[in-house]
């Protein structure tokens, strides 16, 4: 538990540092998110934040995970390197689609090459497939929910902060080591990102919390407990950004539109300000949100069978409702920046 504060409070410190040195470097170099009438934001604010949460991440586990530790972490290491240098690059220049969804490939082959895969399916290449569709979707999620000040940044810190709980709960350092770094970095950069925000992560630092947090909930293992009820954890634990993610792909397919190439204000932060709150109040609900949803992933880890499905109904019921009423809730005016 000590090296977990250790790695926590560094993360934490090191993003602190950090994020005033990258944000001046992309002030300097012109790499900032410009506002116009599509946008929420009203003058120019850096980008590549995501620079200080993938550094600060990196180090800490280097400076405070024990050797063998480390050792395992090499090809998830590599695989975040590779979402985090092509969200730069995107940052900077700007990258199609179908080449971020290559690149983000890439990675999770590499992950899956060196064993981090689902086991819960009787068939190794329905698990295979379920791995790609599960860290591409996540890795995802969190970059589309990047749509307002704070939002992806302060969910992925309270997902961060569930898996870290579980993993303390089951005794597994590993987990716990990318957990606690990814909880210091989020906390520690929300600091100058929640709003108002004088700089943003940019697909860099979002594609980066999302490959993360899919490979720590793969990672989380419950002994003693079957796999095929804990294999609903993680999906509750992030089910903030898999439920905006779903919400925004059916609400743009039935408008004709491509939820890939067309970014939109209609994500469920959008939503709430529509139906009259604030933007720091429609990021701190979705915080609680986040929160609120432990509760269930902590009774699924110790609920039988019928329990744990039962509680995984009731959420899928709710979450339905919830979403046939958002989408009622339409989006006025143009379309929101790429962040979206």
């Amino acid at each position: 538990m000590i090296n977990l504060l250790l790695i926590f409070t560094c993360a934490l410190l090191l993003v602190l540092g950090a994020t005033p040195v990258v944000r001046r470097v992309a002030s300097r170099l012109g790499i900032v998110d410009r506002p116009d009438s599509r946008k929420l934001h009203r003058s120019p604010v850096p980008l590549l934040g995501g620079i200080a949460i993938y550094a600060g991440f990196i180090v800490a586990l280097l400076l405070f995970g024990e050797r063998w530790v480390v050792s395992e972490l090499i090809s998830i290491l590599v695989g975040a390197t590779i979402v985090s240098f092509l969200g730069i690059w995107d940052d900077r220049w700007g990258v199609r689609p179908l080449l971020k969804l290559v690149g983000q490939t890439v990675a999770a082959t590499i992950v899956i090459i060196f064993g981090v895969q689902v086991s819960f399916l009787p068939y190794p290449a329905l698990n295979v497939a379920i791995t790609f569709l599960w860290i591409l979707g996540i890795t995802n999620s969190l970059n589309l929910l990047d749509n307002m000040d704070g939002l992806s940044g302060g969910v992925g810190a309270v997902a961060a902060a569930l898996f870290l709980l579980l993993a303390a709960m089951n005794g597994q350092y590993l987990v716990g080591s990318l957990a606690a770094a990814l909880m210091g970095v989020c906390i520690g950069f929300l600091y100058y990102n929640f709003n108002p925000a004088t700089i943003f992560m940019g697909d860099a630092g979002s594609m980066f919390l999302g490959f993360i947090l899919a490979v720590v909930g793969i990672k989380l293992r419950f002994p003693g407990r079957p796999s095929m009820v804990t294999w609903m954890i993680p999906v509750v634990v992030l089910g903030v950004p898999i439920f905006d993610t779903t919400l925004v792909v059916i609400s743009r397919l039935r408008q004709g539109m491509n939820p890939l190439i067309h970014p939109g204000k209609d994500h469920v932060s959008h939503r709430f300000v529509l139906m009259g709150l604030s933007q720091r109040k429609a990021v701190i609900v979705l915080y609680l949100i986040s929160c609120a949803l432990g509760l269930p992933a902590v009774f699924i880890m110790r609920a039988d069978f019928v329990q744990a499905y039962l509680v995984g109904a009731v959420l899928l019921l709710v979450g339905l409702t919830s979403l046939i009423g958002l989408e009622r809730v339409r989006p006025v005016g143009g379309r929101d920046e790429s962040r979206a």
